[in-house]
């Protein structure tokens, strides 16, 4: 089989983790770029001893942490937003943040991870012990939960609660999440794309979003509605069924870069 083709499925999450560990689409974009640019120029790059995914990151996380590269990307990404990010990077090292990401976000086993990061097993396990000890320390905010199902909107309030954070609403459709945005700014919105009237959630974050500016998290079973390949896509995915510690770590990468959302 040809690389390319061993390599295509995992293309898209390797996108949706480079956003999310850069905080920025052109950033993280510009990392995948590179590391897809860095096998076609060596094919020998890419180690086919390694399952395809994990190879894939190792490669890519080699490249993240190369000094030219670093500032090429610093250059696509806005500047107010490289000044938050190195501000925050003071409270949160970025290699626990990439192995809290790699367990949570991907769900790569502790020796993937290991694998990926070119580390001790040993050294996993004080990564992630540090990062949900940094993480935990970031500030707490006010969340707007889009969501029509019942039970997951329970489960994604139990959890935000459960972080420390607070609930302003539950909305089941796009009017009722206008109307408690009226009233109460929230500090980041997780939004499901379908909702129960059959409006668009889509909709009603674009609308939130031209009277605010605000991180938004969608958490949907239809991610092709949104990554479409056009610009810009949202830089926070969530596929349901949902684990509990992926929707913990892209709400706390978004807040971690204070990273506003654009219109659609």
């Amino acid at each position: 089989m040809p690389l390319s083709e061993i390599i295509a499925r995992d293309i898209p999450y390797l996108r949706r983790f480079a956003r999310a560990l850069v905080g920025s689409q052109s950033g993280g974009d510009a990392y995948a770029a590179a590391t897809l640019e860095a096998i076609v120029t060596d094919p020998k790059n890419f180690d086919v001893s390694l399952a395809p995914r994990v190879s894939l990151y190792r490669l890519f996380l080699r490249i993240w942490s190369s000094v030219s590269l670093n500032s090429f990307a610093d250059k696509t990404s806005p500047s107010p937003m490289v000044g938050v990010a190195d501000r925050n990077l003071e409270a949160i090292t970025p290699r626990p943040r990439v192995a809290f990401l790699l367990s949570a976000l991907e769900e790569f086993a502790p020796d993937q991870i290991a694998t990926a990061l070119d580390c001790e097993l040993s050294e996993v396990s004080a990564l992630l012990d540090e990062a949900s000890r940094e993480i935990a320390m970031q500030i707490a905010t006010d969340i707007l939960i889009i969501e029509d199902e019942p039970m997951i909107a329970m489960d994604l309030e139990a959890l935000v609660l459960d972080q420390g954070h607070s609930v302003i609403g539950i909305a089941r459709t796009h009017s009722e999440a206008l109307h408690i945005v009226q009233t109460k700014k929230p500090g980041l919105v997780l939004a499901d794309l379908r909702l129960a009237d059959g409006s668009s959630g889509l909709k009603a974050v674009n609308d939130i979003l031209a009277g605010t500016s605000v991180p938004v998290i969608f958490i949907t079973a239809y991610p092709e509605e949104v990554l479409t390949g056009a610009a810009p896509e949202p830089t926070f995915l969530i596929t349901k069924p949902f684990r509990r510690d992926t929707v913990k770590a892209a709400i706390a990468q978004a807040l971690f870069f204070e990273r506003k959302a654009h219109l659609a």
